[in-house]
């Protein structure tokens, strides 16, 4: 097993602080609508078909065959800076309007059907105030080709702790 820097634990830290956060006040930081979406069960927000996992996204990037997704990170900007899955980009916090917005301006002259992936990977996948209302924005303007990068605990253990490739910076 690889020994991972201070920094790693360091975001560790950072992440489940953010979770506790916004898992105590999601209602003081989103719009009614983002609200809507946080509180549906994460089944009924983004059907199991839909969901990605780390190694599933890892085996179509390594294919030299297949359409490459677009990946978006739709959650912190200071989680996106410290680590984030090379070649994808920030967008903006789903849990937050200005984030939806973001992410419209984002897609906006994509074809409907562009295969996407985005992932957040702040806090554990049932906490996560960003990843649903992101999906279901982007399935509310046409989207087709839609998958969510499921993270059961967060972007470090379920991505970098496993030696896939991350990027850091912007």
């Amino acid at each position: 097993m690889k020994n991972y820097s201070p920094r790693y634990s360091l975001m560790a830290c950072l992440l489940a602080l953010f979770c506790v956060f916004c898992a105590k006040t999601p209602a003081q930081q989103t719009s009614p609508a983002v609200q809507t979406a946080l509180t549906s069960s994460a089944d009924a927000a983004i059907p199991a078909a839909q969901l990605l996992q780390p190694a599933e996204l890892m085996q179509i990037l390594r294919s030299s065959n297949g359409e490459k997704p677009l990946i978006l990170q739709v959650g912190s900007h200071v989680f996106y800076a410290e680590a984030h899955i090379a070649g994808s980009e920030y967008v903006g916090a789903g849990g937050q309007d200005s984030g939806l917005q973001a992410l419209r301006e984002r897609v906006r002259g994509l074809e409907r059907s562009r295969f996407l992936v985005i992932y957040c990977g702040c806090c554990p996948w049932n906490k996560c105030p960003n990843i649903r209302p992101a999906y279901q924005q982007l399935i509310s303007l046409g989207f087709t080709r839609v998958k969510a990068l499921y993270f059961a605990d967060n972007f470090g253990t379920n991505w970098a702790a496993k030696g896939y490739p991350v990027a850091k910076g912007r």
